[in-house]
């Protein structure tokens, strides 16, 4: 069964004055610090599993909540204020909460924000942790997800630094399309980003789309046709309840068996058996080699093979996308925990996970942080 976490503090960025002790009222989760006594009574092991048995293997990073681009279903256009520089963490610190993931089962990090490529350390803190040894021998694989911006000129040095492979968002082939979707335009920047990652040779390139209904989902075909002539695997994305102005309505999901048909229309696809804990469902393309995914996490979830961590740029660890609560690992750090404390509050919060993210239950109230403040 899954624990129950206590609480020293209930404050977090954002929460309404009085509305915090009740976790459905306020526009922020609820921040659990753990006391020293909680954390010695915890029982700590080379894995963290969960009450439903889930082993949890894969850790995504946020390293700012600031985007270059304002995408209307993700950020609104005035979005803000950010988080303080002075409650990120920094390059150390992740370096260590991410040694003490590994120690304790983490098999593999990426990267994500806001957009990473805004952190002007980003090169530091590829190359601290993809210094860090697996218990089973080999380094620590590092990804990024990024929307390409300035990636053609920082590339050499991630790829130096340790980078692994990168998944480039982009929503559209058309300039002006992107242009209002984004507010922003960059288009030729984010073409221009994946241009250098297939030219570097990192493998597998990953193009990230969410489709949205009335704005791109006329172009899913061309997209899969750009991927696979850039030697990319093109993934869709269901639009999801993440989006920090709160305007996500049901209607207008494309789902991904609506995204199948569509693609059906003028691609043979063929399921790729062994999805195990992946996101994504892969179907050929023609016969192969290329694929393309479809990350249906509204209408066909996926949660019972879910092995994801997350840790916010200021430091809070999520069980779950859609968590309203969060394990404060940044103040524990700078109170002086020990590596075993902080592995027991990871633990802590990966034994509270629940069974699924409730998007469908009647109570269902979207987290209040948006996607950019959580990290994909």
């Amino acid at each position: 069964m899954p624990v129950t976490l206590s609480t020293r503090t209930v404050s977090a960025p954002g929460a309404r004055p009085g509305a915090a002790a009740d976790p459905s009222a306020g526009p922020e989760a609820l921040r659990h610090l753990p006391t020293r006594a909680e954390l010695a009574a915890v029982a700590t092991g080379p894995v963290m599993a969960d009450g439903f048995g889930r082993v949890h293997r894969d850790l995504r990073v946020s390293l700012t909540d600031k985007c270059s681009l304002r995408c209307t279903y993700c950020m609104p256009e005035d979005a803000g204020p950010f988080t303080p520089g002075d409650q990120l963490l920094r390059a150390g610190d992740i370096e260590r909460l991410v040694r003490i993931a590994v120690d304790h089962g983490i098999t593999g990090v990426r990267l994500t924000g806001g957009e990473p490529l805004l952190r002007p350390d980003l090169e530091d803190v590829v190359a601290r942790l993809a210094a860090i040894g697996l218990p089973g021998g080999g380094r620590l694989p590092v990804a990024m997800t990024t929307n390409g911006i300035s990636l053609d000129r920082r590339l050499p040095a991630l790829r130096a630094a340790g980078l692994s492979r990168v998944n480039v968002s982009l929503d559209t082939l058309r300039p002006e399309r992107f242009r209002e979707l984004t507010r922003r335009d960059r288009h030729a920047d984010v073409l221009a980003g994946i241009a250098a990652v297939r030219a570097s040779g990192l493998r597998p390139l990953k193009i990230n789309a969410v489709a949205l209904r009335g704005v791109n989902d006329d172009e899913l075909a061309d997209l899969v046709a750009f991927a696979v002539s850039q030697d990319a695997q093109m993934r869709f994305i269901e639009q999801m309840p993440l989006d920090a102005g709160h305007t996500w309505r049901r209607d207008h999901l494309v789902s991904g068996e609506e995204i199948l048909e569509r693609l059906a229309e003028r691609f043979t696809l063929a399921p790729v058996p062994g999805r195990g804990s992946s996101p994504a469902a892969l179907y050929t393309v023609d016969g192969g080699p290329h694929t393309v995914g479809v990350i249906a996490s509204v209408s066909a979830p996926f949660c019972g093979d879910c092995d994801r961590l997350r840790l916010t740029a200021d430091g809070q660890v999520r069980n779950c996308l859609f968590a309203r609560e969060e394990t404060d690992l940044r103040t524990l750090l700078r109170e002086g925990a020990t590596d075993g404390e902080l592995a027991a509050a990871l633990q802590l919060s990966v034994a509270a996970k629940r069974a699924g993210h409730g998007i469908d239950d009647p109570g269902f109230v979207q987290p209040g942080r948006g996607m950019n403040a959580i990290g994909g």
